[in-house]
């Protein structure tokens, strides 16, 4: 792991002096969007690879082969849909992002169960105090709710009706 944490200071370190590579001329027109394209022209300065054309992508901008495609923290993104997707995944090599098209309740329940497994979740998107303070409210009866957790109806007729 040791390893693992300079070669990712080295990526980082890589990406920093890599050049925004652009596609011949996307400064001039609108019509030339700025993704990069090989330059094909004959009298192409870039494709020469001259020191007037712009720099364009070699194999000597890479990261190094074993941190290329990890997450900044060093961990393998994996994406979560399902309870069945955890199987053969290890807490110490890859890190979770839960689907958002899953709804807040299976949200929830997919998270606390994560969490307990030891997982790191990149998308965790709410502190867990949120989350605790939106289950109270959720299992509280409505007597025991504060007045400013309401929406009263007749301010919200007002505003529309201005």
């Amino acid at each position: 792991m040791v390893q693992d944490k300079r070669l990712m200071e080295l990526r980082k370190k890589i990406s920093k002096k890599r050049p925004s590579f652009r596609r011949v001329e996307s400064w001039r027109y609108k019509r030339v969007k700025d993704s990069w394209r090989k330059a094909r022209g004959i009298d192409s300065k870039t494709r020469e690879k001259r020191k007037s054309g712009v720099k364009s992508p070699t194999i000597g901008y890479r990261g190094p082969k074993k941190v290329r495609g990890l997450h900044p923290s060093g961990y393998i993104e994996v994406l979560i849909f399902t309870f069945d997707d955890l199987k053969n995944l290890n807490k110490n090599k890859h890190a979770l992002k839960i689907s958002g098209k899953l709804g807040a309740k299976k949200r929830i329940v997919l998270t606390e169960y994560c969490q307990r497994r030891g997982f790191k979740i990149l998308n965790l998107g709410v502190s867990q105090k949120e989350i605790e303070m939106l289950e109270e409210m959720a299992e509280a009866p409505i007597a025991d709710l504060e007045s400013d957790d309401f929406i009263d109806i007749d301010d919200l007729e007002d505003s529309i009706g201005d």
